[in-house]
């Protein structure tokens, strides 16, 4: 157990006299220290003059003057407000009825060079409440890749609403009130808004230099203009209909429509994908590293507690917003609707910032952030209540009933305000909606629960595959840089995708002419409504571009660019359920008398390929994300059938089934655990080892520990120079490890700083206490105990692992001491049980620390800045020795 006495960090510290309830001069509310408020003649600790013998140690008793009075338990009536014009004038200012009683100070009158200290005896006046009242001590701001403190959090929300309360009454105090709770409904509003003004604004863009990569809109007679879209060119325009406005680059060039006009568009058509894409992944680079992926995993893990500074800053939503629109338009398997929740996250946060008592709240904010989740979704698919169901099933960590009416508001907001804008023209708020208002019958339950099959498969396989690339190209020092990839993927999917027609058009235009009834499609396109012998080349068509969709789908997911997921697996399982619909269709058209097709209406289609696509899509959608609810909410807004909610939730549930056969975890687990975030799962049941934790706790013997007394500000620097850890237990001495408390590094580092610095300015040799030390000079010497946490979360060592989890997950802790009757035993922290519980690779190994112990503990609560952004940043190679050797002071069994 390393412990650190006054002139050396590595040696036995000095015992100190532990006096817990100790009278000692409280803080003041600003945050400054009692040390602050002294000055060369005043009084230290001990001349408060307590034990003068010309004082009576009752002349101060409260009660002592009114003992001859009768005493009357009645409860004494509550004044009405109109009893008289001064209360009622009193309580319209907000002013208290009733005074706070406070106690005579026992040193009060005789030596006027003594300060009056009062008691309050109310305990509804939070600004009053010190650090040995409350318990967690003071604190600063979390540091990058840290872990918040959700009771701190919370136990400061309620100490600022107790302040709020005593602060004023009547209707003063009620307006007061009332503006405190409209703050987040602001924030939520405003955040919708936004939202779907950015929504439209990355649709129309995204579309127009989509549409660009095949040709341009001339300003001819048809009064079009350069800057719009193929579908704004031609609008007005039936389907089938010769569009003069547009364009396409051959015929632009004079090439007609033969093969040269077929190989210039194809020229054109690599050479904006590569560029687009090119373009997306330098911004990222140079502007913005957060904007790259879906950004999903990263927003589970801040929203489970974890501090990622700048992933939802203004560059971040700049960099995220531009990229997604080039990412989109040059035609790469990756989708929008992951993204998006992303963008509405980092929205929320710049709205949160005017409103301090939200922005200084990690708790709140988190809440406000898993609400803004919700206007994602609802502007990605059209879907409010699919949104709100997304943010509680697979975002949030914390989602209390009060976040659900939040999440709702956004979503609606968000809907609205892309409502209004109409991108689209068409009234629909996405470009795949649509509408069926046929039946579905019994005998096609089989091909459904088939789709669902092939969903769970194609889930847990792109899983697999996906990691695979990532952990390849991970440990791969050869690859070239992320930029390169990214314009390589690029040129490998505008190759592929234009001589197949179906991979050629955007994601969203490929899925809403998937998802479309051929009863209503006045032009065929894209062959997908052909009958008889001419269905069979569009199958294989359709089960090729799934194929190799697959594929670019699983090397485009993770690179350096904004992509998501979600579009890329419902246009692959579109094309699948298409498929299989039309060869449903065939099989009816050849053999109408067979007797599965016994209970079709002869009047209607007994067929409708459009909705093999949509249960396709629902069912590859649930394979890769695991989620449930929220998908078929989204289908069934997305399609309006009330009648196929029943065909989309076993096909749903039978995908789930299957894929986690393969793994528990999805796509968007799986890159947490790749990249090793501390997050822990609360919302199932977790396989949790059935041991007890002192089995895995890394025990005092391994632990770096502070002593109470016997250090100073020199030896304390030197641990945090030595030991990169996140904070340090405190004991009462080196022999009897009685736990005192817990330390972070964060208020540590803080107040040696401060300590050195005017006006304090106190010199290296300045010996440092964490208990009380009643001949202490506070002038000379530096108080550590306001910052400390003399409440921390203690259990047995035996505690059974199943209840230790339960605590991090129920209570959000950072870490848990262990104690056998007061003595410290050892600690878990939230990224060992992380570690436990994903089934991390053994490092249990034995290494020299630099005091020469042998640190052989399984976890630590001393996680270094290394290690984390090994998982988080992904720093280079060649500090693999150095993440090592931290991370094998952390290691987990």
């Amino acid at each position: 157990m390393p412990l650190a006495p006054r002139n050396g960090p590595f040696l036995a510290g000095s015992s100190s006299s532990h006096s817990p309830g100790a009278n000692t001069p409280s803080a003041s509310p600003d945050g400054r220290d009692e040390i602050d408020f002294l000055s060369d003649d005043q009084y230290a600790v001990g001349d408060l003059g307590i034990g003068r013998s010309d004082r009576n140690v009752l002349d101060d008793d409260p009660i002592h003057a009114d003992l001859d009075a009768p005493l009357s338990f009645k409860r004494r009536q509550k004044p009405s407000i109109f009893s008289g014009p001064a209360q009622l004038f009193a309580a319209f200012r907000g002013q208290p009825q009733t005074p706070t009683h406070r106690s005579p100070s026992p040193v009060s009158g005789g030596d006027h060079n003594v300060p009056d200290i009062t008691f309050l005896t109310t305990s509804k006046d939070a600004s009053a409440h010190d650090w040995y009242i409350e318990g967690q001590g003071r604190r600063v701001g979390y540091e990058d890749l840290t872990a918040i403190d959700w009771i701190f959090e919370y136990n400061k929300e309620r100490r600022r609403l107790r302040s709020l309360a005593a602060g004023a009454g009547g209707l003063l105090g009620h307006f007061r009130h009332l503006i405190d709770a409209s703050k987040v409904w602001i924030i939520v509003l405003c955040t919708g808004i936004c939202v779907g003004a950015i929504a439209a604004a990355i649709n129309t863009a995204s579309d127009w230099l989509g549409d660009l990569k095949e040709g341009y809109c001339s300003s001819g007679d048809e009064g079009g203009h350069f800057y719009l879209s193929k579908s704004f060119c031609c609008y007005g325009y039936d389907q089938g209909s010769k569009c003069d406005g547009w364009r396409p680059w051959g015929e632009a060039l004079g090439l007609g429509s033969g093969g040269g006009s077929f190989a210039m568009g194809y020229v054109f058509f690599i050479l904006f994908s590569v560029t687009f894409a090119y373009v997306a992944a330098l911004l990222v680079q140079e502007y913005a590293f957060y904007a790259k992926h879906s950004g999903i995993p990263e927003i589970k893990t801040v929203l489970g507690g974890f501090v990622i500074r700048r992933f939802l800053g203004g560059w971040t939503l700049l960099t995220k917003s531009l990229g997604l629109i080039l990412a989109v338009a040059s035609g790469m398997w990756l989708g929008k609707e992951g993204p998006l929740v992303h963008v509405a996250c980092c929205v929320a946060n710049l709205f949160i910032k005017p409103f301090s008592s939200i922005n200084h709240n990690e708790a709140r904010k988190r809440e406000v952030l898993s609400a803004a989740a919700s206007s994602g979704i609802s502007v990605a698919f059209g879907s409010p209540i699919g949104g709100v169901l997304f943010s509680l099933e697979q975002i949030s960590y914390y989602f209390p009933d009060k976040t659900m009416w939040q999440s709702f508001v956004c979503a609606m907001a968000a809907a609205v305000s892309l409502q209004a804008f109409d991108p689209f023209r068409s009234g629909k708020l996405v470009l795949f909606q649509t509408k069926f208002s046929s039946d579905w019958d019994g005998f096609e339950m089989i091909p459904y629960v088939f789709l669902g099959i092939v969903g769970g498969i194609y889930g847990g396989l792109f899983i697999k595959f996906n990691m695979a690339i990532a952990r390849w190209k991970k440990g791969s020092a050869w690859l070239p840089g992320p930029i390169f990839q990214v314009v390589a993927v690029a040129l490998l999917t505008a190759v592929i995708n234009y001589p197949n027609f179906y991979m050629k058009l955007q994601a969203t235009e490929l899925v809403s002419n998937l998802f479309a009834d051929c009863s209503q499609v006045l032009d065929d396109e894209l062959g997908l409504c052909k009958t008889g012998a001419d269905s069979l080349s569009t199958i294989v068509l359709l089960m090729l571009a799934a194929v190799v969709g697959f594929f670019l789908a699983a090397i485009t997911f993770g690179l350096h660019i904004p992509a998501g997921i979600i579009l890329p697996s419902m246009a692959i399982g579109a094309l699948t359920g298409r498929a299989v619909g039309i060869f449903m269709e065939m099989w009816f058209t050849a053999q109408p008398g067979f007797f599965l097709f016994s209970t079709c209406d002869p009047d209607v289609p007994c067929v409708v390929p459009g909705t093999y696509a949509i249960i396709g899509a629902a069912a590859f959608l649930a394979g890769v994300t695991r989620m449930t609810v929220s998908i078929v909410v989204i289908m069934f807004e997305l399609t309006g059938a009330l009648t196929y909610v029943l065909p989309i939730m076993i096909a749903v549930m039978v995908s789930k089934w299957v894929g986690d056969a393969f793994s528990r975890r999805g796509i968007y687990e799986s890159w947490i655990h790749f990249n090793e975030y501390p997050f822990l799962d609360n919302s199932e049941e977790m396989l949790v080892p059935d041991i007890p934790a002192a089995q895995i706790m890394t025990r005092i013997e391994d632990l770096v520990v502070l002593t109470a007394s016997g250090h100073t500000i020199a030896s304390l620097t030197t641990i945090l120079e030595t030991h990169p850890y996140r904070g340090f237990p405190v004991v009462s001495d080196p022999r009897d490890a009685v736990l005192l408390g817990y330390i972070s590094r964060a208020e540590l580092s803080y107040n040696l700083l401060a300590a050195t610095r005017p006006p304090r300015s106190l010199p290296v040799e300045t010996e440092t206490f964490f208990s009380h030390q009643p001949l202490a000079d506070p002038r000379t010497t530096l108080d550590l105990r306001p910052w400390m946490d003399h409440t921390p979360i203690t259990l047995p060592s035996r505690t059974a692992l199943h209840l230790v989890v339960s605590y991090f997950q129920r209570l959000g802790l950072r870490y848990v001491l262990f104690t056998d009757r007061g003595t410290l035993q050892g600690i878990l922290t939230k990224k060992d049980v992380s570690y436990v519980l994903n089934g991390a690779a053994e490092t249990r190994r034995t290494t020299s620390a630099p005091d020469g112990t042998s640190h052989r503990g399984l976890g630590s609560a001393r996680q270094s800045g290394e290690e984390e952004e090994r998982g988080l940043l992904g720093v280079e190679d060649e500090e693999d020795d150095e993440r090592d050797e931290a991370r094998a002071q952390s290691s987990m069994l």
